[in-house]
């Protein structure tokens, strides 16, 4: 855990591709999302943990830098660091990384921690939030990314 996650390579389809021919912007969001599933199934939040909890996660708000185009084919993994952590959320940052090691796209996100009975927030089991927590403290020591929590807006002309 000393070093950000990093998922098994995933690669651009076919019909990810616009009309512009490289990865619809939608696609870098669903590369990002499907790189944490490796994640959440060592935690503990697979695809089982809502039919075994009634919980799940939502994303609460995403922020995405696109850095360089990826085409059909392209081999990409999906990085996810912790950099904050309370009882009920997570905010995290995430790179797609193309498999010649140059970033494609950066992400900075709030995942939240939900029961379905209501939907409302609810606090992690005590065994993924401790394990969620010795994840914080070993990405504590990371460098933070320049990227995150880079306000959004137009330059202005000097």
């Amino acid at each position: 855990m000393s070093q950000p996650f990093l998922s098994e390579p995933m690669v651009v389809r076919p019909e990810w591709i616009d009309f512009n021919g490289h990865l619809n912007m939608a696609y870098y969001n669903v590369l990002m999302d499907l790189g944490v599933d490796a994640l959440w199934n060592e935690i503990g939040f697979g695809g089982d943990y809502l039919a075994r909890t009634g919980h799940t996660t939502y994303s609460a708000e995403y922020h995405m830098h696109y850095r360089r185009e990826v085409h059909e084919g392209d081999r990409l993994r999906a990085s996810f660091q912790l950099l904050a952590l309370n009882e009920k959320s997570l905010h995290f940052c995430q790179e797609l990384i193309h498999e010649d090691g140059w970033v494609s796209a950066q992400g900075e996100g709030i995942c939240l921690h939900i029961d379905q009975s209501g939907p409302r927030v609810a606090p992690l089991p005590a065994d993924v939030f401790a394990t969620l927590s010795a994840m914080a403290k070993a990405h504590a020591k990371l460098p933070r990314p320049a990227f995150v929590g880079r306000p959004m807006g137009l330059r202005q002309n000097a």
